[in-house]
């Protein structure tokens, strides 16, 4: 039996881990690289195994880094079925055709514009491919055990990250595997507490945070109503680049209630991103997932202006009244949000305000670390806006999160893989578990193979 870290390996992004055991192989998350581009580079080399071989396909949850590459591995050959929870499978479609139709989109707008090397320059996948996707799409009921591959015993289980998201128990060959996926945070405004592993052979867990504690999150009201009247006070708007899953209902919600209480001016607020209202929508039809009820949800919507037309941002974008605006993508690496940047960058009144990790190699990135230009449509733009960051909105676990998410584990593991994270940030959490728990961890890179049969 075989474990090989294809992609979240000494990096946070393309999550993909390939179990082999007989003649069967199933695949945990197919997540697209992004950030730096030498990574992004990689979601156009061939993939180290041929992807007709592959049985199945294990999604944690929706997000693009950890299922954005499906399309392309179904149009490079893979034919097997994929298994997810229910909102997960519609997250993952939702965010696949936006994907794809951006994808076409900036290849066009490069080949009519020239700036890219490419002649012409390609999508990586498209929406046909997409449709092809969804039709191998197969739910999942969390906390019931599924055979898989008429092999692999598989039991996903809530861990509070985004809608639908889970940990994955693999049982094979009397061993049992768990995929921490994303780890959600044991205190949430929006979702419950992540549920623990009882028992794991061989334990894979994320460190996207392993090296921090998040503020505490009652501290999130206070910071935001100080930028938010700071900003109107002087004349500026308030623009928030946000993930559209979770991240963008839950800034909804946080405005709404500063909004009811007055602490906040009435001005415009506007979320501006067709996925986050399709999200929205599934929150309303997924209630056992999350705390907000459909009352509530429809009374903060309704203090919104949800835009879905490109248009409508292009008359947002060109008035200087003061607003609040949400828009994707998380980090700034597509999306409405640069539309805005592109005529509002050099605007010193007005302020960006990052509310989630910013990975290695991002506009979002390089704008917190100080870059005073950035790349927009081919185009250099000056920055000047005021750079704001709220670490607390994170919906990841931190340091003690991922410790307590252990704490029911009746023996240690015999081998633990400390993914998803940047280096830092894994070496941090190995000798941290080394110091709580004394226990030993390996942090993988890229493309290792580990023989499974000697532990």
């Amino acid at each position: 039996m075989k474990l090989t870290f294809l992609g979240a390996s000494s990096t946070v992004t393309g999550s993909k881990y390939l179990i082999e055991h007989q003649d069967k192989k199933i695949l945990v998350d197919c997540g697209l690289f992004q950030g730096l581009k030498k990574l992004r580079l990689l979601n156009w080399e061939e993939p180290k195994f041929n992807p007709s071989t592959i049985d199945a396909i294990l999604l944690t949850h929706g997000h693009l880094d950890h299922t954005g590459y499906l399309p392309r591995l179904v149009k490079l050959g893979f034919k097997g079925k994929i298994f997810a929870t229910a909102p997960t499978l519609k997250i993952t479609e939702i965010i696949l055709k936006d994907t794809a139709k951006i994808q076409e989109e900036e290849a066009e707008r490069a080949n009519k514009g020239g700036y890219s090397k490419h002649k012409p320059a390609l999508s990586l996948y498209d929406l046909k491919d997409v449709e092809e996707t969804k039709k191998l799409f197969h739910q999942i009921e969390e906390g019931i055990c599924v055979n898989v591959a008429d092999l692999f015993k598989v039991t996903f289980k809530y861990n509070g990250h985004i809608l639908g998201s889970t940990f994955i128990q693999v049982e094979v060959a009397e061993k049992m595997i768990v995929f921490s996926g994303d780890l959600g945070r044991e205190k949430d405004i929006l979702l419950y507490p992540p549920k623990k592993p009882h028992k794991a052979d061989i334990l894979l867990i994320e460190s996207t945070y392993g090296g921090k504690i998040h503020p505490d999150e009652k501290n999130v009201f206070s910071e935001l109503e100080e930028i938010i009247n700071e900003t109107i006070n002087r004349g500026g708007s308030l623009f928030i680049p946000s993930f559209t899953v979770e991240r963008v209902q839950l800034l909804m919600l946080i405005l709404w209630r500063l909004l009811n209480a007055k602490k906040i001016p009435k001005v415009p607020m506007i979320m501006d991103s067709p996925m986050g209202s399709s999200i929205l929508d599934l929150f309303i039809n997924s209630q056992d997932w999350h705390k907000l009820r459909a009352d509530e949800c429809n009374q903060m919507c309704s203090n919104f202006l949800q835009i879905n037309n490109y248009n409508e941002t292009m008359q947002v974008r060109g008035d200087n009244k003061p607003k609040i605006v949400i828009a994707g993508s998380g980090m700034i690496s597509g999306g409405r949000i640069l539309s805005y940047l592109e005529v509002r960058g050099a605007n010193e009144n007005d302020t960006l305000l990052f509310v989630g990790h910013q990975a290695e190699g991002t506009r979002g990135r390089k704008l917190l670390e100080g870059e005073r230009e950035i790349k927009i449509y081919g185009n250099i733009i000056e920055f000047r806006m005021q750079i704001r960051k709220i670490e607390s909105l994170s919906a990841h676990a931190d340091q003690n999160d991922l410790l307590n998410w252990l704490s029911d584990l009746k023996q240690k593991p015999n081998n633990i893989f400390i993914v998803h994270g940047e280096v830092d940030q894994s070496e941090a959490f190995k000798q941290k578990l080394k110091e709580i728990k004394n226990w030993d961890a390996e942090i993988p890179h890229l493309n290792q193979i580990v023989d499974l049969e000697i532990f």
